[in-house]
């Protein structure tokens, strides 16, 4: 996972969008004012990506505390925890719908590729090389990720460069696989742009799902092999759906008519007794379909928010911790995991064993630290950079307080007159 803002905008906002909600409706508009008139904020999507981020956090608490999984041995009530990747799909058509918002909103012209190329590494790389750092720390000198060597200089280099998902190396954090996928994803942005431009989003989105399932068929027999690498192909639905999303938003506000939430139950529903019935071991192994099956219905959720429905739903998506949690789920999805090896390997396990207990400390320490981390990297590594928007201005920003702080202070003499000249 990694954020998705649109070219040119802050994150989580879009280019002007018209309410045309009934005037005697008591929905508030959707798209609130975020800074300045053609500037509007989708409420909910923050607290869509904060409940996301910290469903995968719990998710990790969950699967590295009770024995077997897939083969989940703990208590049936908890088995809702097993499901982060549809997490991970979720972000995909987040990221999707929002870096091609703009470009919907403009006869699908994205604009200068270099602008946008800069823009997205600008945006995802100092957070992540920073975590990087971070997680090669934790695996050299604490406990390395579970399933994974030591990490080696090969995975330095893999790992710096975001290959991870084209080049198989040890891991220093295992939610990393995520972050090469959506790179590659920005990657082909443009190209899936040009095809809405040329042929219409649906268009589109039938040409990059058709080999995917041709080759799941075709060259696996109906069994794609579940691996750690190459994940990005048959994830490139999942993207392009949140890129028709935004065609569909940006057509006008006759979608708003539309009854989303439901529509994105309905089709949920079949993906969610599947997987109930046949079991987490069963999904694992069939991922390649059931990221398929899911994406219509995350699709449909994500326009039923940006429509403002349910209204229930948008309050509490976009209540003041839910918006907190998303401006930090980038920076929660980054660092947790490390977090989370170390306190179930390091004490909880050597303490209490597998199960309630051990799971109930890991939530409890693993996630306040996660927490209180993510804000910190957030600060740290986010905030500069999404409001200086290259080095010169971010240079220009430090200097006046490092200047500030060279600086001796004078001293005041007690009676002395002290007004500027100019004030006197």
């Amino acid at each position: 996972m990694t954020p998705s803002s649109i070219d040119g905008l802050p994150e989580n906002s879009l280019p002007a969008v018209r309410w045309s909600g009934d005037p005697g409706s008591n929905v508030s508009p959707p798209l609130c004012v975020n800074r300045g008139v053609s500037e509007k904020r989708v409420a909910g999507l923050d607290g869509l990506r904060g409940l996301c981020a910290l469903y995968v956090l719990l998710f990790h608490c969950w699967a590295y505390t009770f024995r077997g999984f897939p083969r989940y041995r703990g208590p049936e009530w908890l088995s809702w925890l097993g499901f982060g990747r549809l997490a991970v799909v979720m972000f995909l058509v987040v990221s999707g719908f929002s870096l091609a918002m703009a470009a919907a909103r403009n006869g699908w012209r994205l604009g200068s590729l270099g602008r946008y190329a800069r823009r997205r590494a600008w945006r995802i790389l100092p957070a992540y090389w920073a975590a990087l750092v971070f997680s090669l720390i934790i695996a050299w000198t604490v406990v390395r990720q579970p399933h994974s060597a030591e990490p080696t200089s090969e995975s330095v280099v893999v790992y710096t460069l975001l290959l991870q998902d084209l080049v198989a190396a040890p891991t220093p954090n295992g939610a990393f696989w995520s972050i090469s996928v959506e790179a590659l994803l920005y990657a082909l942005l443009p190209l899936l742009v040009l095809l809405c431009r040329r042929i219409g989003p649906a268009a589109m989105l039938a040409i990059v799902t058709l080999p995917v399932v041709v080759i799941g068929f075709a060259v696996f027999d109906g069994s794609p092999p579940q691996g750690d690498n190459w994940l990005a192909p048959h994830l490139v639905p999942a993207f392009a759906a949140g890129v028709v999303a935004a065609g569909v938003v940006a057509a006008g506000d006759a979608f708003r008519r539309v009854p989303w939430a439901w529509l994105s139950v309905l089709a949920a529903v079949p993906v969610g007794l599947l997987i109930l019935y046949q079991g987490t071991r069963w999904m694992i192994g069939h991922y390649y379909w059931v990221d398929l099956a899911i994406a219509p219905a995350m699709t449909m959720l994500l326009l039923a928010v940006v429509s403002g429905r349910p209204a229930a739903l948008i309050r509490l998506l976009d209540s003041r911790p839910l918006k907190r949690l998303g401006s930090m789920s980038y920076s929660l999805y980054l660092i947790h995991l490390p977090i989370v090896v170390v306190v179930t390997l390091k004490l909880a396990i050597p303490q209490l064993g597998r199960g309630m207990a051990s799971f109930t400390a890991t939530v409890l320490i693993a996630g306040g630290l996660s927490l209180a981390g993510a804000w910190l990297f957030a600060r740290l590594f986010e905030a500069p950079f999404q409001r200086h928007r290259s080095w010169a201005e971010l240079r220009n920003a430090v200097r006046p307080v490092a200047d500030h702080r060279r600086r001796p202070e004078q001293p005041v003499l007690i009676g002395a007159d002290t007004a500027p000249a100019d004030h006197r």
